[in-house]
């Protein structure tokens, strides 16, 4: 699944005219706005890894962008479901089957979520040793989402509980709406500060949320501390993945080559100019 998981890390990169952010970070917004609302936790997160997996394939082009293209509502629901099928086929059977669209929720997401969204990451930072930026930064809202959406996906494998993994990933972070990301580096400078200084930046997120669902995810947060139980390993994979394949595109960005674009990827792709945008690239040394 790991090609999978590398293209769920690219709704990090996804951008649309008319959108504000990347399409991971209106996701996490959404998933927060529809637990606000009252949606199922169970409902949510089947929601929202089957737009995630339709994602992979339509990238922006959604249900409303479709809508708003003149396409009626039968095909756009095959459209989807066409989407999902395919981004969805190497994934445990019982978890596919039980992945469901639903409408987005009227709710309002809290105020966390666009300081997680307006949050960059801290790059790759260590004791003593200077920090690594990778340009752009992504920021937490879309870790959290990326991170949520690929502890579904991994639950089967450590037979974890899918909603459980899910609503910890996104709302691992929440300490970082108020508080910058230092990095590991910086983390340790804070010792015995770190801990108490997270948690009262938790609860004051915490504080924004309809007593129930705060409560849930205080429950949930329980998994983050170690991977002694199923569901805290999915998480701890999910993230470790997430923070690793997302400096693993910077790297394989820098490394693509020209042939490898032209002829495995077909940059100038098959149609009835091809034979002549192939002749012209030759003729400037382009067609390697």
């Amino acid at each position: 699944m790991l090609d999978l998981l590398r293209e769920l890390g690219h709704l990090k990169r996804i951008r649309s005219a008319g959108r504000q952010g990347s399409l991971a970070e209106r996701s996490f917004a959404a998933a927060w706005a529809a637990l606000v609302a009252g949606r199922p936790l169970d409902e949510a997160w089947r929601a929202a890894t089957a737009d995630a997996l339709a994602a992979t394939r339509l990238g922006d082009l959604d249900r409303s962008a479709l809508v708003g293209a003149g396409i009626g509502d039968g095909a756009v629901e095959a459209i989807m479901a066409r989407a999902l099928d395919e981004a969805a086929a190497e994934l445990d059977p019982q978890l596919r089957a039980g992945l469901r669209a639903a409408a987005d929720a009227d709710g309002v997401a809290p105020n966390f979520v666009a300081s997680l969204a307006a949050q960059p990451r801290a790059g790759v930072t260590c004791p003593g040793r200077p920090r690594i930026m990778l340009e752009p930064p992504e920021n937490h809202a879309e870790h959290c989402f990326v991170t949520a959406v690929y502890g579904v996906i991994l639950s089967p494998v450590f037979r974890a509980r899918p909603d459980t993994v899910f609503l910890a990933a996104l709302a691992h972070h929440l300490h970082n709406a108020s508080i910058p990301d230092s990095g590991y580096a910086g983390e340790v400078l804070l010792g015995d500060e770190l801990e108490p200084a997270f948690a009262r930046a938790t609860d004051v997120a915490l504080a924004e949320l309809p007593a129930a669902l705060a409560q849930a995810v205080r429950e949930a947060r329980a998994i983050l501390p170690d991977a002694e139980t199923a569901e805290g390993r999915a998480f701890h994979a999910a993230d470790t993945l997430d923070r690793v394949l997302q400096v693993e595109h910077h790297l394989r960005a820098g490394n693509t080559t020209m042939h490898y674009l032209l002829h495995d990827m077909e940059l100038v792709h098959a149609g009835p100019v091809r034979p002549f945008q192939d002749r012209l690239l030759a003729s400037l040394g382009l067609s390697r």
